[in-house]
């Protein structure tokens, strides 16, 4: 199938209200998927007692230790233009197309996303500094997702 008949396709889950699309053309098959995800819940417990307690001083609930929030890094974000597995170098022994602080042009190869057991080089859009790697080694990407920010 072609790269960009399934962008069209992607981009057509993504903007519709359906949430799956599945297609067969010959021995290709292809399902695409939305997944949502649910709003995070919090449950409470509070003890039920048989009489009435005493008025009593309300102790402060404990509160969770939070993380740091790390600061959001200027510069444009190079998001994933499909939905596959993200790597860094062309094979597992060779090293990574970029790191942080490099120097890049654009069409430079930032990484490459298999998808449907092709290799696709991702490159460059713009030129400038790779301020930040947002994905993993082998980690799946979304379409859309944010991969680089360069600035």
């Amino acid at each position: 199938m072609d790269l960009r008949k399934l962008k069209t396709l992607i981009d057509l889950v993504q903007n519709s209200g359906i949430s799956e699309l599945e297609i067969t053309e010959g021995e290709e098959r292809i399902r695409i998927a939305k997944h949502f995800t649910a709003a995070p819940t919090t449950t409470v417990n509070m003890p039920v007692t048989a009489t009435a307690p005493a008025p009593a001083a309300v102790a402060p609930a404990p509160t969770l230790a939070a993380e740091p929030i790390p600061a959001p890094v200027e510069g444009h974000v190079m998001k994933a233009p499909m939905v596959g597995t993200f790597y860094r170098a062309s094979s597992p022994d060779a090293s990574p197309f970029v790191e942080v602080g490099q120097t890049v042009k654009a069409g430079d190869t930032l990484c490459v996303i298999e998808a449907m057991k092709l290799m696709n080089e991702i490159e460059a859009d713009i030129s400038g500094v790779i301020k930040a790697i947002q994905v993993e080694n082998g980690q799946a990407v979304e379409y859309g997702q944010p991969m680089f920010v360069i600035g």
